[in-house]
C-alpha cells in the first residue's frame, strides 16, 4: 500500500461510487458498551462460507505489489508480500482476529501463558503434538531458542531490522517434555504474545549466513497449510502449493499464485482472466460496479472512452473532420480511430469484469496529518495545536469514506484502532475543532493579522516538485479547488451540481457518491477525448481534488488580483493573513505526486481551506513518490505532510519508536528513529517504558492510553481516518476479500462448488 511506513515488528498490512446494498459493510458484534475500545468501524468482508460448500482444488491468482525481495520477515526490506507468504507457510503462535486482537493459534498451540512473574517473568508454551516441519521434525524448543538468539541483538553478524521483545529474553529452554517451551525474561515484557510469530526453523535462524542470505529467496522447510514451490522473478510470481505434511484442516486450494501486478494494470488483468483476487483503487472498483449494472444491457456504454461527449463537442469534431485543411481533418480522423479502438478495448474489458465483485472494509491503518515540530512556526506547540484545532476531522473522513459506502468515522487514537484492546478516543486531550480557540492560540504565539510583511520572493521548485500557493495558480494552469474559488467554501464539493448517474430506490446512495466524483470523471473524459483509454487516466482520486489539467483559475479572482495589485495584497494580509516579525504564517505542505496519491491531494486541499480560515497559508509542494519519504518525511524537509501508519496489536512495543523524543547523536544530529514529526516528550517515553513492562493487561492499556493523551496534546500528528480497503474478487471466491484486521485462514480460501452459496463459517465443519 502506498505511503504506509512499516512499523518496527509489524507488517504493513483507494471508488468512485459503489452500488449501495451490493457491497454492504459487515458489522461486528462483541464489545460491551463499557469497553472503551468499542468495536471495529467495519468488519471483514470475505464472503464467509462453510468448508463443505467449497470445492477441493483449483488455483487462486492473487495480485501483490511486488515479488518480495526477502522471505525473512525480520529483515529491513521485508514487505507486505513477505508477510503474505510467511502467513501461509510458517507457524504463528498468535493470530489477529476480526477485532485486531491476538488469539492463540490452535494449529500450533494448546496453550501459552505467563506462569511466573517473580522473581522473573516466565512464559510456558504448550505445543500442538501434531505440529511438525515439512521435513518431519517436530516443532520445538530448538527453533524457539535459535530465533531468540538471532533476534536478541547480541550478535551483530545477524542483519536484523529490529529486536524488540527478543532483547528482553534471558533464556529459552525445553520444558517437562518436547512439547513444552519455557521462555524466561530478564525484564518483564507485556507484549510477549508478539514473539515467535512467525516462527522460522532453526536451520534459518541458526547461523548468520543462513539468516542473512538463506531465507531471502527460498524456504526449504516450512510448517503451514501451504509450502513454497518457487519464486519466479522473471514472471514476477511466487507459487505456493499444498503442504502434504499439514496436520490441520487441509487447504482447499491446490495452489496459490502471488503475482506482481501494478495497481493501474489490475483492471485489465482481472478482465483478461489473469487474476482472481486483487486490491484495487476506487476507479477500478467503479468499473466493476458499472460492469455489474450493465450486464445484459444493449447499446453503447454510458461511461468509458467516448462517453459524455456534449453535442457541442460532437459538432466541433465533425467540423474538424471536414475541415478544408487536410492536416486538421486527418488529425481529427486519427483521433476518432483511436477513440473507437479504445471503446472496443474498454467494452471487452467491461465484459470480463462482470464476473467480479468488490469486497470492502477498512484497512488496519490510518492516515494522519504530520506536523514537523523541529523548526519554523510549528516548533511552537501553540501553533501546532492551533493547526489541529482548525481541522474538521469529521468532514475529512466523510470526504474519503462516505462516497465508498464505508463508515465515515474519525480515528481517536494514535496507538490503536477502534476495536483493538488499547483503543480509546483520547482526542479531547487536544480539544475539538474550534476556530476561535485556534486563532487565540496563534495570537498568544505572536502571530497577528495585518502586520507588515517583508517582500516575498517567488518560491523555487524543489525536489522534482512544484511549489504552489494554497490559493494560487500552479505552473501548468491547474488550480486547487476550494481555495482558488473561495465562494464555495470548504463545505462545497466539486460535482454537487452533476446529474445523477443512477436511479432511485436501492441505488440512491450511489447517486450521492457519483455527484462527488464529477471532477474525476471530467478528467477521465478529457483523456478520452484525446483518444486515451479510460484506464490510462489517473486512478484512485478522491472527489474534488483538482480540476482537469489545463483548467484556468477563475478569471474573476485573477482580474481582481491584477487590478488591486500590492494594495489588494496588503488588504488581504490585514484581513486574514497572519504575520510575525515581518514574515507571514506560511506552511510548506509536502505531498506525493503519483496517481495513487490523488486521495491525499484531495484531503490536503480541504485542510488548506480550513487553515486559510484562521489565517494560515499553505504552500503545496508535490514531489515524486520515490523521494517522498526518504528525501522529505524522513529528512524533515516539510512542515505539513500526509501519510499513514499501520495499526498494531502491540502498541507499547511497536509505537514507541514513532513517538520517542528525538535525542542528539554523537555527531550532533538528532536520532529520530521513526518519529518523523520530531515531536516528543520525556513523559511520553516514560509511559511507553512503563507500559511495555506491565504484565497486568488492564494497567498496561491504561498506560498506553495515557501516552496517547500526551501525544494528542503535543500535536505532532493528527489521526484523521482509517484507510479504505477495496478488493476485487471472483464472484465464486469465498473466505477471502477485504480482511480488515483479521489475518487470513489460507486453508479455508477456495471457490464455491457448483450451485453452492456463501454462508456460514469455515469453523462450522472440517470438510
Amino acid at each position: 500500500m502506498p505511503h504506509v511506513p512499516r512499523r518496527p515488528g509489524a507488517a504493513a498490512r483507494s471508488a468512485a461510487f459503489l452500488v449501495s446494498g451490493a457491497l454492504a459493510v459487515t458489522a461486528l458484534a462483541g464489545c460491551g458498551s463499557d469497553d472503551q475500545a468499542g468495536r471495529p468501524a467495519a468488519g471483514p468482508d470475505v464472503a464467509s462460507a462453510a468448508r463443505t460448500q467449497v470445492k477441493d482444488g483449483g488455483t487462486l491468482r492473487w495480485a501483490v505489489d511486488d515479488v518480495p525481495q526477502t522471505l525473512n520477515t525480520f529483515q529491513a526490506d521485508a514487505d507486505a508480500a513477505t508477510s503474505r507468504v510467511t502467513g501461509a507457510v510458517l507457524p504463528s503462535m498468535f493470530r489477529l482476529d476480526a477485532q485486531g486482537r491476538p488469539q492463540e493459534n490452535p494449529d500450533y498451540l494448546e496453550k501459552a501463558e505467563v506462569i511466573k512473574t517473580e522473581p522473573k517473568q516466565v512464559v510456558l508454551y504448550k505445543l500442538n503434538q501434531q505440529a511438525v516441519w515439512s521435513d518431519g521434525r517436530e516443532i520445538g524448543a530448538a527453533d524457539f531458542a535459535a530465533q531468540w538468539r538471532a533476534l536478541s541483538g547480541r550478535n551483530s553478524a545477524y542483519w536484523t531490522a529490529h529486536n524488540a521483545g527478543y532483547n528482553r529474553i534471558e533464556n529459552v529452554e525445553r520444558g517437562k517434555n518436547d512439547l513444552e517451551v519455557r521462555v524466561t525474561f530478564a525484564k518483564p515484557y507485556a507484549d510477549w504474545r508478539s514473539l515467535f510469530s512467525p516462527l522460522y526453523p532453526k536451520d534459518v535462524m541458526g547461523t548468520p549466513d543462513a539468516f542473512n542470505e538463506g531465507a531471502r529467496r527460498k524456504l526449504k522447510v516450512t510448517a503451514g497449510p501451504f509450502a513454497l514451490d518457487k519464486v519466479d522473478r522473471g514472471d514476477k510470481q511466487v507459487t505456493l502449493e499444498r503442504n502434504p505434511r499439514w496436520w490441520g484442516r487441509p487447504a482447499k486450494l491446490e495452489k496459490l499464485e502471488l503475482t506482481a501486478v501494478p495497481r493501474d494494470k489490475r483492471p485489465a488483468a482481472l478482465a483478461a482472466g489473469k487474476l482472481d483476487l486483487a486490491e484495487v483503487d476506487p476507479g477500478a472498483a467503479e468499473r466493476i460496479a458499472y460492469a455489474a449494472r450493465d450486464k445484459g444491457a444493449s447499446g453503447p456504454l454510458a461511461h468509458g472512452p467516448g462517453a459524455g461527449v456534449t453535442s457541442g463537442e460532437a459538432l466541433r469534431s465533425w467540423a474538424r473532420a471536414h475541415n478544408e485543411d487536410w492536416e486538421v481533418a486527418e488529425a481529427e480522423l486519427e483521433a476518432r480511430a483511436k477513440t473507437r479502438k479504445a471503446v472496443r478495448k474498454y467494452e471487452k474489458e467491461q465484459t470480463g469484469l462482470n464476473g467480479f465483485v468488490v469486497r470492502k472494509s477498512l484497512e488496519p491503518a490510518y492516515t494522519q496529518l504530520a506536523l514537523n515540530g523541529s523548526s519554523g512556526p510549528l516548533a511552537d506547540e501553540r501553533v501546532r495545536q492551533a493547526v489541529a484545532r482548525a481541522l474538521d476531522r469529521d468532514k475529512l473522513a466523510q470526504s474519503v469514506l462516505k462516497p465508498l459506502g464505508l463508515p465515515a468515522a474519525t480515528v481517536g487514537s494514535h496507538l490503536a484502532l477502534s476495536g483493538q484492546a488499547a483503543y480509546a478516543d483520547n482526542s479531547d486531550a487536544l480539544g475539538k475543532q474550534d476556530a476561535d480557540k485556534a486563532q487565540a492560540l496563534l495570537a498568544e504565539a505572536g502571530w497577528v493579522r495585518g502586520g507588515p510583511l517583508e517582500e516575498k520572493q517567488q518560491k523555487p521548485k524543489t525536489a522534482g516538485g512544484k511549489a504552489e500557493g494554497a490559493a494560487a495558480e500552479s505552473d501548468d494552469g491547474t488550480y486547487i479547488m476550494g481555495e482558488d474559488d473561495q465562494k464555495a467554501g470548504d463545505d462545497a464539493k466539486p460535482g454537487d451540481a452533476a446529474p445523477p448517474l443512477l436511479g432511485p430506490g436501492p441505488l440512491a446512495a450511489a447517486q450521492h457518491s457519483a455527484l462527488l466524483h464529477q471532477a474525476d470523471a471530467a478528467k477521465v473524459r478529457s483523456a478520452e477525448r484525446e483518444g486515451k483509454h479510460a484506464g490510462d487516466a489517473k486512478q484512485g482520486a478522491a472527489p474534488g481534488a483538482y480540476a482537469p489539467k489545463g483548467t484556468p483559475a477563475p478569471q474573476q479572482a485573477a482580474a481582481k488580483d491584477a487590478d488591486e495589485g500590492k494594495e489588494g495584497a496588503r488588504a488581504g494580509a490585514a484581513s486574514g493573513q497572519l504575520a510575525k516579525d515581518g514574515k507571514p504564517l506560511t506552511l510548506n505542505f509536502v505531498l506525493p505526486s503519483g496517481p495513487d496519491a490523488e486521495q491525499l491531494q484531495s484531503v490536503a486541499d480541504r485542510i488548506s481551506t480550513m487553515l486559510q480560515k484562521i489565517g494560515v497559508r499553505t504552500d503545496i509542494t508535490k514531489v515524486d513518490d520515490e523521494t517522498y519519504f526518504k528525501d522529505h518525511i524522513a529528512a524533515g524537509d516539510y512542515d505539513l505532510a500526509l501519510y499513514s501508519w499501520p495499526g498494531s496489536a502491540y502498541p507499547a512495543t511497536d509505537a514507541r519508536p514513532i513517538y520517542a523524543k528525538p535525542v542528539p547523536a554523537a555527531d550532533g544530529e538528532l536520532t529520530v528513529e521513526q518519529n518523523y514529526t520530531r515531536v516528543g516528550t520525556d513523559h511520553i517515553d516514560q509511559l511507553f517504558d512503563q507500559a511495555v513492562g506491565e504484565l497486568d493487561q488492564d494497567k498496561e492499556r491504561s498506560l498506553v492510553r495515557q501516552a496517547d493523551e500526551r501525544i494528542w496534546a503535543a500535536a505532532g500528528s493528527i489521526p484523521l481516518y482509517q484507510r479504505p480497503e477495496l478488493v476485487a474478487t471472483k464472484a465464486n471466491l469465498v473466505n477471502a476479500g477485504a480482511f480488515g484486521f483479521q489475518e487470513p485462514s489460507y486453508e479455508d480460501i477456495g471457490f464455491l462448488k457448483p450451485g453452492a452459496k456463501a454462508g456460514g463459517s469455515p469453523a462450522e465443519d472440517a470438510g
